[in-house]
């Protein structure tokens, strides 16, 4: 959330919205004077009832365009649709492999040669929406878990900010769950590889 508050795009972020009070997002939010909010998910006795009040709550600032960012929880079927096309999500691994958590462990496990990150539009089966963009990074020899997370996150930071300014430039066509980019050369090029020294 802090590279995208930081990567200058053509966009009015309108609120960062948690489902915990103390979450440091919420702090940088309000640094960079974005306006913040907290739903808190213990005062809902169902997920149905906190995904309707965290739905209501979005709605108040009116987005064309609600992204997560470390939002760790399942979101219902209902609030999904609700912001269907216009909710994104990202993922440190390169999609279909790796949903879920764990993903640099799993990727070291399985023995992996590259690794990554994926923006991809949410659907009601977690980690499985209309892929948007992927970045890659190589997996060494001697990585950790937290050495690839480093390496993956560095990427995370460039692609998810660049995918939110696509959006506001219209670029991007999501038809029967397949998504196209019009990007430029420019563009393209902008998003460095790891693999380039």
């Amino acid at each position: 959330m802090q590279a995208i508050l930081e990567a200058k795009l053509p966009v009015e972020i309108a609120a960062v919205i948690s489902n915990k009070a103390d979450a440091k997002g919420l702090e940088t939010a309000a640094s960079h004077g974005v306006n913040t909010a907290v739903v808190y998910h213990k005062q809902y006795s169902s997920r149905a009832d906190f995904d309707t009040a965290l739905a209501a709550k979005i709605d108040e600032f009116s987005p064309d365009l609600v992204v997560l960012a470390g939002f760790m929880r399942i979101l219902t079927p209902e609030f999904v649709t609700r912001y269907q096309g216009r909710l994104i999500n990202i993922h440190p691994a390169l999609l279909p492999a790796f949903p879920g958590l764990n993903t640099h462990e799993k990727a070291l496990q399985e023995g992996v040669k590259i690794h990554g990150c994926t923006v991809h539009f949410v659907t009601p089966t977690v980690d499985h929406g209309p892929i948007i963009v992927q970045a890659a990074v190589p997996v060494l020899d001697d990585d950790t878990p937290d050495t690839l997370a480093a390496r993956v996150l560095e990427q995370e930071h460039l692609v998810y900010p660049q995918t939110i300014r696509w959006f506001a430039e219209d670029r991007i066509s999501l038809d029967q769950g397949k998504v196209t980019v019009r990007t430029s050369r420019a563009n393209t090029a902008a998003l460095r590889s790891p693999w380039d020294a």
